[in-house]
């Protein structure tokens, strides 16, 4: 697998799919990591790593039609043939998703469908999971599609909520959990135990 991860800011769930494949826990390459902001954390990770980085937005490429081919156009040079989006805080054009469709996965803090949709990332999920009360929550990995969270559920982990948990503490917990948990998810696609439809 030629993976290319989408971060927008710290990167550390980029980290952790770069550690894995630098330690043969993980059969894959990380080929390219892209971001839309330029001064975020994961294109320094990439950096660090020797692996090609790349700030695509909507500064160099105001038309959106432009932003989705100058897109595509990195995967393609790279040999992309899997997309991750590790804390990619936007939507991607219709021209990639239509060439990557069943190959590109999000990973989200929460069990989906619950506390998922537009304006549920980082701490408002953990804000909303606590507000409702609930005693478990998660990570979840799935595909991608033209809606926030909607696409279909490839694989899933619980996280217990703990009394006295705030936001912070739960993120913390998540986070953790997700870091492991999406490598291992790459690793059984990787194996073939799960096979995507794409």
């Amino acid at each position: 697998m030629n993976i290319a991860i989408f971060a927008s800011h710290g990167g550390s769930n980029a980290q952790a799919i770069i550690d894995a494949c630098a330690e043969d826990r993980l059969a894959a390459a990380v080929a390219a990591v892209i971001s839309n902001n330029s001064q975020s954390g994961a294109l320094d990770r990439a950096r660090r790593a020797g692996i090609p980085s790349y700030h695509l937005s909507s500064k160099a490429y105001p038309e959106e039609e432009a932003l989705d081919r100058a897109i595509l156009e990195t995967l393609r040079r790279h040999g992309v043939n899997l997309i991750a989006l590790a804390g990619y805080m936007k939507k991607l054009g219709p021209e990639t998703l239509r060439a990557y469709a069943g190959r590109i996965l999000n990973v989200h803090p929460s069990l989906l469908p619950k506390f998922g949709g537009h304006g549920m990332y980082g701490e408002h999920v953990h804000e909303a999971v606590i507000a409702a009360g609930e005693r478990e929550t998660g990570v979840t990995v799935h595909l991608v599609d033209a809606e926030y969270d909607e696409g279909p559920i490839v694989a899933q982990c619980a996280v217990p909520v703990e009394a006295g948990d705030t936001a912070e503490t739960l993120a913390e917990r998540v986070l953790h959990k997700e870091h492991e948990f999406y490598v291992a998810t790459l690793q059984r696609i990787a194996r073939g135990e799960i096979v995507l439809p794409g």
